[in-house]
């Protein structure tokens, strides 16, 4: 915490911004990501999630935490067999045969094979002991931001507190393995017309709140592209297939499964996509789901202006936001969502503009946005491994279409363009008396005009200031002349400091803000960028 401050400020609390170097944001990074695998599976999870706030963080740092993995060694199997029997009864008597080792394991539960009338099933068992555990690392959590809230600014003090909110409701919910039961139940009944796609059926007889018993469906890790390739399975389709899902689960269904890493995602011997582990999952709003079809829409026909009205009606970017800068932003972000390299020296260009990295834009995550965040970053990171040339925009826009949704958004801007020519046609109507009254008051001289000064950017504050500086100055130089006249050097003295402190001020005062080391970041790019990491290591 006191690192991130001193990277912020150059006296923590005060004092001019300050930016480091890279190198350095990647050291406290890996010490972040040491500290929080150490601390165990509740801060396991805050890395994971952390990994795609880029609200909160720099993006060095979502780099870094992105490589988090929630695996732990398995617990004893004598503790988990308690677990298992005090939901379920004795283990013998439920399943045919089970397998006591572990086929995977993570910091709130673990998963195991066993036969249950004649078919392998997967039992996921919450981790023995774990409920304590997050419950005094949650406390620590809240205790936590508060202190660390004091040492950002206000923007990132709003993604902490709702980082917060939301991280204590998401661990909750996924230790309860009956919504979890419930969600799978319900995104697999929303697909299922769909062949493509596989959902794990759930054996409610031998599930309960610590214990989820499912089929067990067997499939080849979706990012496991030379296994795909021999497969003879069409990646370039899966991605599009993938890209089509998700798409539906957050714009149609409002019920989505927000933790697709590629470990929860494979392809079974049909090339269709099989979706496992729904313990985190989350609800889109209507007003929500509305306003990410407009950015969508906005996307696809490239209207910059559009896209920052959707986001600033949904809450995720403020209001005061410089519209010029971003819709630059957003075009190069459009453009390396689509594959098209983008070009450097505009980036420059950009950063030459702002005054501080892309996670001192004025972005904020509302909790109800922030796990549909996760989500697409994480699901465009999986398409693009399948394909590399994967065109996001062109599979959206396909989506909105077939759908209808672009229709829709079409209908409903030419009623609002109707609506506005009759309230036009009205005011035609009205204007002209209005005028006419006005105009015979300004004859009469009986018209007063009241108006209203605006200063966004604190001008007025800063002029304010600098008189004061310069009166202090002043003053000061007054002091100290009358001292050395009268030979009085305590009044002398006192007048030099008031000089010095004065001209240090005012000279502060005029100075403008350091410029920045960083650059936005997008997806594309920072694949790229490990991709000749790994081909210049090898």
């Amino acid at each position: 915490m006191w690192a991130f401050a001193r990277d912020r400020r150059r006296f923590v609390l005060f004092g001019r911004p300050r930016t480091v170097a890279a190198e350095t944001q990647r050291r406290r990074a890996e010490a972040l990501l040491s500290i929080l695998f150490e601390l165990g599976p509740t801060f396991v999870k805050l890395g994971q999630l952390l990994s795609s706030r880029p609200d909160v963080l720099p993006p060095v740092y979502l780099d870094v935490l992105s490589a988090l993995q929630d695996e732990v060694p398995p617990a004893e199997w004598s503790a988990a067999e308690a677990v298992i029997e005090d939901d379920l009864g004795p283990v013998a008597d439920r399943f045919d045969s089970f397998d006591r080792d572990p086929i995977s394991g993570a910091s709130l539960g673990q998963v195991y094979r066993a036969r249950l009338d004649g078919a392998d099933v997967a039992v996921k068992v919450r981790r023995p002991g774990v409920e304590s555990l997050v419950a005094t690392d949650l406390r620590v959590l809240h205790w936590t931001i508060p202190v660390l809230q004091r040492f950002v600014d206000d923007a990132r003090a709003y993604s902490l507190e709702t980082l917060a909110e939301e991280f204590d409701r998401t661990i909750r919910q996924e230790m309860d393995y009956e919504r979890e039961a419930r969600m799978l139940e319900t995104i697999a009944g929303n697909f299922a017309d769909d062949p493509s796609v596989v959902f794990p059926d759930v054996v409610e007889s031998h599930s309960g709140e610590r214990v989820l018993t499912m089929e067990y469906v067997e499939g080849t890790k979706i990012t496991d592209v030379e296994t795909l390739d021999e497969r003879g399975i069409d990646r370039v389709d899966l991605a599009d297939r993938l890209q089509r899902a998700y798409m539906q689960m957050v714009i149609e269904d409002g019920v989505f499964h927000a933790d697709p890493h590629p470990g929860n995602l494979a392809v079974d011997d049909e090339g269709r996509i099989v979706f496992y582990d729904f313990g985190m999952s989350g609800r889109v709003d209507p007003f929500v789901q509305d306003k990410i079809v407009d950015f969508y829409v906005a996307i696809a026909r490239r209207d910059t202006d559009a896209v920052l009205d959707a986001l600033i009606e949904v809450g995720t970017l403020s209001p005061a936001a410089d519209r010029a800068v971003m819709s630059e932003v957003l075009e190069l972000a459009i453009q390396d969502a689509r594959g098209e390299d983008v070009d450097q020296r505009r980036v420059q260009n950009i950063v030459a503009q702002i005054e501080d990295s892309i996670y001192e834009f004025p972005f904020r995550l509302p909790r109800n946005l922030a796990l549909v965040l996760r989500v697409a970053t994480v699901v465009e990171g999986v398409c693009v491994t399948l394909d590399p040339d994967f065109d996001f925009i062109a599979t959206a826009t396909s989506f909105l279409t077939e759908r209808g949704y672009r229709e829709e958004t079409a209908r409903a801007y030419l009623e609002e363009a109707g609506e506005q020519l009759r309230e036009s046609a009205a005011a035609t109507v009205r204007i002209p008396p209005k005028a006419e009254a006005a105009l015979d008051r300004v004859e009469r001289d009986d018209l007063y005009v009241q108006a209203g000064l605006s200063d966004p950017d604190g001008l007025l504050d800063d002029l304010a200031r600098r008189i004061v500086y310069g009166l202090s100055f002043a003053a000061g130089v007054v002091t100290a002349g009358i001292g050395v006249a009268l030979d009085a050097i305590a009044v002398a003295v006192v007048g030099g400091g008031l000089v010095l402190v004065a001209a240090i001020a005012l000279r502060r005062s005029f100075r403008e803000r350091e410029g920045i080391s960083a650059q936005p970041q997008f997806t594309r790019q920072r694949l790229r960028s490990r991709r000749r990491e790994r081909e210049d290591e090898d």
